[in-house]
């Protein structure tokens, strides 16, 4: 199987060469190993050597992605016997002798997971540009980030490496990706992925697993072949009356939707970002659906105030915990000031983190009683040059970094708060040729709209063919 063959199909579309024999599983695991470690190459994306052999080598024939090229986050342990550094030369590589459940359920799909990409240390940064891995490049522009905390993953599905990877979202590590490299990226709704066995919720509730990919439709059958509750969960999302690869091109009903480019936290938004998102909205009020001006009450500062104290603790306590806690000399600068600020949070700061929490929460839901879909920009701004957000710079408090990697990215971490729906779609470029994500958002549970909606918009702004000068298969 040649490159520019493989790098054009999506999973789904591997999937369907492999069952119909005109290609053989080992034919795609070839291809996929020459074209990851092609763009590996330019792109800095890998935290490992390829693996070899892969994870999963004689998936069931019959499982919904049997024999598609896969590849999972360095985000903590996630795969039997694989070690993770959460980014960090201050992590020796953790393992541990089982798979986390999804990891248990993407095996079970069939996914051939051949590596493990980049991401910044602690996965708190919307850059992927690590001491411990160096910068992971945008394929659309290599001076310019991939996004984070998902960077690695996105750049390597977005330059055809893999048709789809594994990705987490705590504020936007989907999403921000997503924008940054012109893919389909959807957080879901909280409680519709599992995070289990070790953990009862990840980072208080607001962090997500789910994946990267290319096309909606990849989107919709991942989530079918992923989601529901495992048993022991703390809580799970409402189950889906049918399939969600059932909503790709289902007619979508008459919609209230509101659209807002105005940043909550008041900081400034590129206009071409802006335009982007206000020109989905307009497009989708020419179909037909009523759509105005309009977004939930959010008090930015409670939110903030919240993450601050829920970042310091969930991210010190495991470090602290550790057998032989990490060096300080060996983590990045925010990191240590993690560790010194933690000894000052007491219990009463965390309840007073959750319960500003829920007042937004609150707020929002209210919203979403009268709306059936928000539209936003995905990021704040184009692609960030290399060293815009330097989490290794002494000068940040904990605050003082969320403040400025959401004023790049201001309009995601509300729904990890929330626990709403939300996907990043590339339907916007920018005059230079940069991918601009725009945001939908849809009420909890309701990622069958999500999915409707993403798939009308596929069709009548088509992305697919649009691909990034860094590309496996040529453009």
């Amino acid at each position: 199987m040649r490159l520019d063959e493989y790098a054009r199909y999506d999973a789904i579309g591997l999937r369907d060469l492999i069952r119909s024999g005109e290609v053989t599983a080992a034919e795609v695991e070839q291809a996929a190993r020459e074209a990851i470690e092609g763009a590996n190459a330019e792109l800095n994306g890998l935290a490992l050597p390829v693996f070899e052999p892969a994870l999963d080598r004689s998936p069931d024939p019959d499982a919904p992605f049997a024999g598609v090229p896969f590849l999972i986050k360095d985000s903590g342990p996630v795969a039997a016997d694989v070690p993770f550094f959460l980014g960090s030369r201050a992590l020796p590589g953790v393992v541990v002798p089982h798979d986390s459940e999804l990891m248990t359920r993407f095996r079970a799909a069939g996914l051939v997971t051949l590596g493990l990409t980049t991401a910044p240390e602690m996965a708190i940064s919307f850059a992927t540009e690590s001491v411990k891995y160096g910068i992971t490049r945008n394929p659309w522009d290599p001076e310019r980030g991939a996004g984070g905390s998902s960077g690695g993953t996105a750049a390597l599905v977005a330059a055809g490496a893999v048709p789809v990877a594994h990705a987490t979202d705590g504020a936007g590590s989907i999403r921000v990706p997503a924008s940054a490299c012109g893919l389909v990226g959807l957080k879901p709704t909280r409680g519709r992925t599992p995070c289990g066995p070790d953990l009862g919720e990840s980072f208080f509730g607001i962090s997500y697993n789910f994946a990267l990919t290319r096309t909606v439709r990849d989107t919709a059958h991942l989530l079918d072949a992923v989601s529901g509750p495992a048993p022991g969960d703390k809580y799970g999302a409402p189950t889906p009356l049918r399939p969600y690869a059932a909503e790709l091109g289902a007619e979508v009903p008459s919609l209230r939707i509101g659209v807002t480019t105005r940043a909550w936290s008041g900081v400034p938004v590129d206009p071409e970002a802006a335009g982007a998102a206000t020109a989905v909205a307009g497009l989708l009020g020419k179909l037909g659906h009523r759509v105005d001006e309009a977004s939930p009450v959010v008090d930015w500062e409670s939110l903030l105030d919240g993450m601050v104290a829920e970042v310091v603790s969930f991210v010190a306590a495991p470090l602290l915990g550790a057998p032989r806690p990490p060096d300080p000399a060996r983590l990045e600068a925010v990191t240590r000031r993690i560790l010194h600020d933690v000894h000052a949070v007491t219990a009463l700061d965390l309840i007073a983190a959750f319960d500003a929490h829920n007042r937004v929460s609150r707020s929002v839901g209210a919203f979403f009683a009268d709306h059936d879909l928000l539209i936003t920009p995905t990021l704040g701004q184009l692609p960030a040059p290399h060293g815009t957000l330097d989490f290794d710079d002494p000068k940040h408090s904990v605050r003082g970094w969320l403040e400025t990697i959401f004023a790049y990215g201001p309009f995601t971490a509300l729904f990890n708060v929330t626990g709403q729906p939300a996907i990043s779609l590339p339907l916007g470029h920018s005059a230079d040729g940069l991918p601009i994500g725009v945001q939908l958002v849809a009420p909890f549970g309701r990622e069958d709209t999500l999915i409707r909606v993403a798939a009308l918009l596929e069709q009548a702004l088509p992305w697919r063919d649009r691909v990034p000068p860094t590309f496996v298969g040529g453009r």
